[in-house]
């Protein structure tokens, strides 16, 4: 009786310490699944926080890109030159956690591809000199002819108010006929981006096409500032010539500029190179000497966050304005 009794003691003593064994395996494994989860909450928190701040110091990135714009219009009301070397340099700056790098460009020294329509009242038309601009930007950059007249007609028919596709355009029924239907916008372009869904944009096209463009929020045609454009940026003279002409003379002109660019026009075009274009009195005051439109590319970087974002200011009134964004998160 006692041995049965000893023996029926130690099975249950061993079954009492398996289950106290299991419980304690069963709260390790949730411990270990809670500490998890919490240093995972910890780390989300962490790059939010970090991300907050992040934006946080692209705004004020962008108030000091405005002020920029403001002092370099102020120092020369006349004329926009590139004293000091701010157009196109990268400048960084040090800040509590990470770090900003930004850049400040002429906005305007770029094809302006809402320039391919004109503006009267709540009616967007097409508008041949940037339609031909525009060709023959796409042209010097190694489209072809017929592909380049294709692609224009078709941008300039997104933009336009009406539903009547140009002879090489397209309008709403090509658009409706593909395999995800839709229509065209009818509006001026936001972003160049949108390029991408219209007939004849290719993926190697716009990849070749995104450099030179920008999508400014007036039908103007591009405000080519003479006095800032950059010698790699000679096509951007060369497009406004009556044929495309040569980029090696263009970059040569432009490395030949006075440092305080030209007081006028009339000193600009009295010049051999550009006199040589042949431009017509549309294209001539199409060409600026100061700087409406300034550009500015920025990256705020912290230990678990990168943000980007491109800004375009309106400078023409004071204080300078902020226009548009872009912003792209990188975590």
């Amino acid at each position: 009786m006692s041995s049965l009794a000893t023996a029926g003691g130690k099975s249950e003593r061993g079954a009492a310490l398996l289950t106290v064994l299991l419980l304690v395996a069963v709260i390790a494994i949730l411990a270990a699944h809670g500490i998890d989860r919490l240093a995972g909450a910890t780390k989300l928190a962490s790059n939010a926080r970090e991300l907050s701040q992040a934006k946080a110091y692209l705004v004020a990135a962008e108030s000091i890109g405005m002020r920029s714009a403001e002092q370099i219009i102020s120092a020369s009301p006349g004329r926009t030159v590139n004293l000091g070397g701010w157009n196109g340099r990268e400048q960084s700056f040090p800040v509590p956690g990470g770090i900003i790098t930004a850049t400040l460009a002429d906005g305007g020294n770029c094809f302006n591809i809402n320039s391919l329509v004109t503006q009267q009242a709540d009616i967007l038309t097409a508008r041949p000199e940037g339609l031909a601009q525009f060709s023959r930007l796409m042209v010097m950059l190694g489209v072809l002819d017929g592909d380049a007249a294709d692609i224009a007609e078709s941008v300039a028919d997104w933009i336009d108010s009406d539903t009547i596709a140009a002879p090489r355009g397209a309008e709403d029924q090509y658009y409706l006929q593909q395999e995800k239907p839709y229509r065209t916008a009818n509006a001026l372009l936001v972003d160049i981006s949108e390029l991408r869904t219209i007939k004849g944009v290719t993926d190697d096209v716009f990849v070749s096409l995104a450099p030179w463009l920008c999508a400014l929020p007036t039908t103007d045609l591009s405000p080519i500032n003479i006095n800032t454009l950059r010698p790699e940026q000679a096509i951007l003279l060369a497009m406004l010539g009556e044929v495309p002409s040569d980029l090696t003379l263009a970059r040569q002109f432009l490395g030949r500029r006075p440092e305080l660019g030209y007081a006028s026009l009339n000193d600009f075009w009295a010049q051999p190179y550009p006199a040589s274009l042949g431009t017509k009195s549309e294209v001539q005051t199409q060409v600026k000497l100061t700087t409406r439109w300034f550009r500015v590319d920025m990256a705020v970087e912290m230990q678990s966050a990168l943000v980007e974002e491109r800004a375009l200011i309106d400078a023409a009134r004071q204080p300078a304005r902020l226009v548009h964004r872009q912003r792209g998160d990188a975590l």
